[in-house]
């Protein structure tokens, strides 16, 4: 069965995370996604360890997880741009191409000849995606930008962390990339978009992807809060600034999740907890009033939670269909017997550590499920095989190509 997108080749030119991100989501719905990375050192987070996958001894290889976390389904491919030769190999790869990923400094591929005029060009039907830190104009369009400092910039630290007067209070930054990985996943929207519009044109398109246009488009809810009243929100902490309760709580054992979204559900909480007297309050008997009374309602819920375990708490709320959860760190969640279920952890076959785990695409699609071909490439990997097959280059030409440092 193939992949939806398997009639697509991807050339990608981007490095770190959100554009690896798109480019794995392409490779993982099926597209050849070809992976150009500089000679010797390749994509900055090969390097970006420890951890290292380890090998059957246990001695680490050379395999940053960091890398393997954005790169299944891909070739490698090394080439050296800054040179002459490698720039006409990697505008034929891009006049034989689908879509282009890239995420270089603004303009910072014109000099090259690689920019989107000059390779459209080549190939009209080129959808040529652009990521940057701020986008391709604008007084900060030539700054680079990483994922923290835009966490910091677009806001969404001053929404993460302990309130004011609290101890630990302060900004706190998201403990994964999140920025990095919801621009990989616009990104991906912005393509399928766009050879959409090519199925229907025949033209290809530029795509303008910044982090930061990410970043506030995902403040969401806490923007129109914002938007709306003109008065920053302020941090919470694990609180909602719009649902109460839904934060988490102590109990005897640790902490539970209590994610109330409506009246009825609080009502049945209330239930459980031995205090139907709370529903009926009026402070309390809607959401809007628990809103007001958020000072109140959380110290008696307090008070409740931790006579029981996280556990006995999960087990009766669940039974009263009242939304709940543990506070789970990562070996829970991958011995959760939901994760199991869904195997949202795989290997695959590597040729250094025979095998290498992974995290399954949450894509679920039931007539072009995503296939899982191969593990993160080694640097280079495919090399021979692309400037061979693609290219139609013999021995004798890509041993020249290495001899000059090209490849």
């Amino acid at each position: 069965m193939s992949g939806a997108l398997s009639h697509l080749r991807v050339l990608d030119l981007s490095r770190v995370l959100a554009g690896p991100w798109c480019g794995q989501n392409l490779a993982d719905l099926g597209a050849e996604v070809i992976k150009v990375e500089r000679p010797g050192a390749g994509d900055d987070t090969r390097h970006w360890g420890p951890p290292y996958l380890r090998d059957g001894e246990g001695r680490d290889t050379s395999e940053a997880a960091y890398f393997l976390s954005a790169n299944r389904n891909k070739q490698s491919l090394t080439l050296d741009f800054t040179q002459a030769e490698g720039q006409r190999i990697a505008r034929e790869l891009a006049s034989k191409s689908d879509i282009l990923i890239e995420n270089f400094k603004v303009g910072g591929l014109a000099a090259y000849g690689l920019d989107y005029a000059s390779l459209k060009a080549l190939n009209p039907r080129l959808i040529y995606c652009s990521i940057t830190g701020f986008g391709q104009d604008g007084p900060y369009a030539k700054r680079a930008g990483y994922d923290f400092m835009i966490q910091g910039l677009g806001g969404l630290m001053s929404l993460t962390g302990k309130p004011d007067g609290e101890d630990g209070a302060g900004p706190v930054k998201v403990g994964v990339a999140l920025t990095d990985i919801l621009t990989g996943l616009y990104a991906t929207v912005a393509v399928l978009g766009a050879l959409a519009h090519r199925e229907k044109t025949g033209e290809g398109q530029h795509i303008d992807m910044a982090l930061l246009d990410v970043q506030v488009a995902c403040l969401a809810n806490q923007a129109m809060n914002y938007l709306t009243t003109g008065t920053s929100p302020r941090r919470l902490g694990n609180a909602h600034p719009n649902i109460v309760p839904y934060q988490d709580f102590p109990t005897a054992d640790g902490d539970l999740i209590l994610t109330v979204g409506n009246d009825n559900q609080f009502r049945k909480f209330c239930e459980v907890a031995g205090h139907r007297e709370w529903a009926d309050d009026s402070r309390f008997s809607s959401n809007s009033q628990r809103v007001a009374h958020r000072a109140e309602l959380i110290p008696l819920i307090r008070q409740v939670t931790v006579f029981k375990t996280t556990a006995e708490w999960v087990a009766l709320l669940e039974q009263a269909s009242v939304p709940c959860g543990p506070v789970n760190d990562l070996a829970q969640v991958f011995a959760d017997p939901q994760v199991i279920a869904r195997g949202l952890r795989l290997d695959l076959p590597h040729p250094l550590a025979g095998s290498t785990p992974q995290v399954a695409s949450p894509l679920r699609l039931s007539a072009s499920p995503v296939q899982y071909r191969s593990a993160p490439p080694l640097l280079g990997e495919h090399s021979e095989l692309i400037l061979s097959q693609m290219l139609g280059l013999d021995a004798a030409q890509i041993a020249l190509l290495r001899a000059n440092g090209v490849v």
